[in-house]
């Protein structure tokens, strides 16, 4: 089984792109960040043209996750227990929940398709929202490593944290902003200390994930490594490949991350009708 995270920065503007890439990677399940779009506006039709069922959660133009896969997806679970709100309080007194965070269990593997809030600047109160927000997915983690630990389980998406010195082009052009601070990196290592293993990086894999579209970022490669694959022990022991593909930021309309890939030891269903690709 095939997998993959991409922040696609409006799934809409960038929907035969995706599509595209997914049936030349030959992608089984895709979690997707930053649709930025309400269900109804989501490009449905496509998907399931080439196969893939879609589970979403989008509430505005802003934000928003979402899983594509030609397998079936069970425990479809709209965010997460006590994952914080923010913003201004509705008429009821509760603060919005954003749409940041999307759960299914694909082929008895559970994954989690997440958009961490971003932090904007260090005292703003974004920020203190970005720690909460982690700080709690990370006891709801251990919580589910410890209630199910033979589940396969991997958090996938856009955590908006460059967790060492090596995932961004130039640290000192970071000094004093977020993405790099020392909250933010130890959130970061909260996951790690809870048992999860980044795919990527323990098995050698380097590379950026995100590069701003101004100041020629990308054809400077001024980027950071923002997007990961977290995954448990019992998820880790089936991971056989794992890869960044950086091509992605190239061409027509890309978006300014490329998708994290990672190959798990799981058979499926539909594996001896997938098209080939040479």
């Amino acid at each position: 089984m095939r997998i993959a995270t991409w922040n696609v920065n409006s799934i809409r503007t960038r929907v035969s792109r995706v599509v595209d890439w997914m049936l030349r990677e030959d992608i089984d399940v895709l979690a997707m960040q930053e649709i930025k779009c309400k269900p109804e506006q989501f490009p449905h039709d496509a998907f399931a043209e080439a196969g893939y069922e879609v589970q979403l959660h989008g509430l505005s133009q802003w934000n928003g996750v979402a899983f594509a896969s030609r397998l079936g997806m069970d425990e479809v679970t709209v965010g997460f227990d006590t994952q914080p709100g923010f913003g201004k309080p509705l008429d009821d007194g509760t603060v919005p929940i954003e749409a940041r965070a999307l759960g299914v269990t694909v082929e008895g593997t559970r994954l989690w398709s997440l958009y961490v809030p971003n932090g904007r600047e260090l005292d703003n109160p974004h920020y203190a929202y970005k720690l909460e927000w982690l700080a709690n997915l990370a006891q709801q983690t251990s919580n589910w490593m410890r209630d199910n630990p033979e589940q396969p389980l991997a958090l996938m998406g856009d955590f908006n944290i460059a967790p060492f010195d090596i995932d961004v082009w130039d640290v000192a052009a970071f000094e004093g902003k977020t993405h790099i601070s020392a909250p933010e990196r130890a959130a970061f290592a909260a996951f790690e200390e809870a048992g999860l293993v980044d795919a990527l990086r323990s098995r050698g894999v380097e590379g950026y994930t995100y590069w701003d579209y101004q100041r020629l970022r990308f054809p400077r490669d001024e980027g950071m490594r923002i997007d990961f694959i977290l995954g448990s022990p019992a998820f880790d022991d089936l991971v056989t490949g794992a890869s960044i593909h950086r091509e992605e930021r190239k061409g027509d309309g890309p978006s300014d991350h490329v998708p994290v890939v990672v190959d798990l030891a799981i058979d499926t269903e539909n594996g001896d009708d997938r098209p080939m690709f040479l």
